[in-house]
């Protein structure tokens, strides 16, 4: 997952398309990482993410 978003913050230009970019991901992760998995606490930390993103690349 770690990867994929590395390579997802080259092609979005900003904040807000790497947070739904991420959100959406966090989401799936969720659900299918854990059957008990919280797609809305997966989002948050997936738009997190997502949003800062670009300050850990440096894009």
């Amino acid at each position: 997952m770690a990867v994929s978003s590395f390579a997802l913050a080259g092609c979005l230009e900003t904040d807000g398309e790497r947070a739904l970019v991420g959100a959406a991901a966090g989401c799936v992760a969720s659900e299918t990482i854990d059957r008990n998995g919280n797609c809305v606490e997966g989002a948050l930390a997936g738009g997190l993410a997502g949003a800062l993103l670009d300050d850990v690349t440096g894009r």
